[in-house]
């Protein structure tokens, strides 16, 4: 049901309510049955209305339904309206109404689906991967989860920025100015005087011998580093191995088809004195207390759900990690976005209720639940049927830039989006590779695909195909597939709304499954040229709207496979 036709019937149906009860108070609901015998959409306002009322459901149901049929918009909406059980209204559309999807999709084209410009804004933070290494599987689930939010979060209305947090501070990068450092004394990760927790991985040598050779480097930034060539020089290897590995993460990131409108740093909070500020005004707050030389949150008493009290700045000085965090959303908020999402991983489960406390005890009105937060479980890569664990030039671990040479793009988007990201994922390479129904992304773009070659193939002009009558569209298969394609709008919002592109991922799996079936069913090419037209108008339409969708979750819509 289109979204502008559920609006219709839900006016409809308020004015019938009113109509016999004009000082009720009530909200309706249009739900799609369980069961696809009973009907196209149904409501229950009979059964919430009844008891206030001293009336029957049953009967409060039939005297909102006589009222409703008597009222011509309603009428050339609804084909029947039925009652079911304790008093369901099961409504069926007219075949006008579902046959109207089609000429939506033709109107609006990429369009379709999208909703019209709310005036709101919303900063999507993820992937945010400290400059130490290639990007691995779990920052490959980041970066394919973030960009399908944003996507639907701009088909929804807003304006969406991209952003990345670079955490260029603390001791990862320390480790791995140590660890660039041995390999440019010619120490190999083997030997004994090697950094205990240094880095291991094949890149780390590269970057050695490129800061020894007095290469520049630049990132996305645009700032430029030049190698200084002195392995004795620890400061100089530190921003020059930094720098080096943000253009490596540049690099994937654009192989992945991601561009981020905003790159933000980590030091950048330290130099502008934003985190010292910060833990200024917390103290003022009157939140926080000394004990045994360490500065404390009182986190219990914020209302964030965290268990204890949190130690913002340690004895010897140094702040911990949620201590910048507090203040980059700050900082956030002080940007405008009233709407922020962070997606991390779910070993940052502890960091929500610290940061959410921290910006509560600075009392600027900012909610409770800001940011909101996509905490995603790691991937597990599998190629034939074992777990692959290395990546020698990482050292430990299976990149980004592996998986896309492996699947290719597109798979790796797809694969990574297609489950709820709370839950754990086991990525199978020969199944993301395989030409097979099992293989979803294969399974939607060859309806895409086969859709294209249809109409190639058919004879019949653009316009012949585009304004055919649909009213031959009778087919049981053929209102199943007119019934999805008007669900995609609703579908992309429920999806926004809930964080989880996989809802979308899904629903392109069963278009895509409707279409096979209707294909099966029904012959296409027909002598028939009306029945002809109308048939090919519907599989154009399924096809803009796999495409329509595909694009949300960063997926091409191929026209060969």
């Amino acid at each position: 049901m289109l979204v502008e036709q559920k609006q219709t019937l839900i006016e409809c149906l308020n004015a019938a309510v009113k109509q016999i009860l004009p000082d009720a108070e009530f909200n309706i609901l249009l739900e799609r049955p369980k069961v696809a015998q009973h009907g196209d959409v149904a409501s229950n306002v009979a059964m919430q209305l009844a008891k206030s009322v001293g009336m029957a459901p049953r009967v409060l149901a039939q005297s909102i339904v006589d009222l409703l049929m008597a009222n011509p918009q309603a009428k050339s909406l609804i084909a029947s309206a039925e009652l079911a059980g304790p008093g369901f209204i099961n409504f069926r559309l007219s075949h006008v109404a579902r046959c109207a999807v089609l000429d939506s999709v033709r109107d609006q084209g990429s369009d379709y689906g999208r909703q019209a410009r709310l005036g709101k804004k919303v900063l999507v933070e993820f992937v945010s991967a400290n400059p130490t290494g290639p990007l691995h599987v779990g920052h490959a689930r980041q970066a394919a989860l973030g960009d399908a939010i944003c996507h639907m979060f701009d088909a929804v209305g807003y304006s969406v920025s991209r952003e990345f947090y670079y955490n260029d501070a603390g001791n990862q990068i320390e480790n791995l100015a140590i660890s660039v450092q041995a390999r440019a004394r010619g120490i190999d990760p083997d030997h004994p005087d090697f950094p205990l927790e240094g880095y291991k991985g094949d890149y780390v040598l590269d970057v050695a011998r490129d800061y020894l050779d007095k290469k520049t480097v630049q990132a996305s930034d645009g700032v430029a580093v030049v190698g200084a060539g002195d392995p004795e020089d620890k400061e100089a290897i530190r921003r020059f191995a930094v720098a080096y590995l943000r253009r490596e993460q540049d690099t994937d990131l654009n192989a992945f088809g991601l561009k981020f409108d905003q790159y933000f740093l980590e030091s950048s909070l330290y130099t502008s004195g934003q985190v010292e500020q910060t833990v200024e005004k917390l103290v003022k707050s009157g939140h926080t207390y000394e004990l045994d030389g360490a500065l404390w949150l009182r986190t219990t008493e914020l209302g964030t759900g965290d268990d204890k009290d949190r130690v913002m700045r340690k004895s010897e000085g140094g702040y911990t990690y949620f201590v910048p965090d507090v203040a980059y959303h700050v900082n956030k908020w002080s940007r405008g976005y009233t709407h922020a999402v962070n997606i991390q991983g779910s070993d940052h489960h502890g960091t929500v209720a610290r940061v959410r406390a921290g910006l509560q005890a600075l009392n600027v009105g900012i909610p409770k639940d800001y940011p909101s937060y996509i905490l995603h479980k790691m991937v597990k890569v599998v190629r034939g049927g074992a777990e692959v664990k290395i990546s020698k030039r990482a050292g430990s671990y299976v990149t980004l830039s592996d998986l896309i040479d492996w699947v290719g793009r597109d798979a790796v988007r797809f694969f990574l989006i297609q489950r709820r990201a709370d839950t754990e994922f086991v990525f199978d390479i020969d199944l993301a590779r395989s030409k097979s129904e099992e293989n979803p992304v294969y399974y939607v773009q060859y309806a895409h695909a086969r859709i294209f070659s249809m109409i190639s193939q058919a004879g019949l002009s653009h316009e012949q195909v585009a304004h055919a009558s649909p009213m031959c569209l009778v087919a049981p298969t053929e209102i199943v597939l007119m019934q999805r394609l008007a669900e995609f709008g609703p579908t992309i919002a429920s999806a926004a709304q809930e964080l989880s592109p996989h809802i979308l991922a899904f629903w392109l799996r069963d278009c895509a499954a409707d279409f096979h079936a209707w294909y099966n069913a029904e012959r296409v090419l027909v002598d028939d040229i009306e029945l002809k037209a109308a048939r090919l108008r519907l599989a154009a339409a399924t096809r803009q709207v796999l495409a329509n969708g595909l694009g949300l979750l960063g997926v091409s819509a191929p026209d060969r496979m």
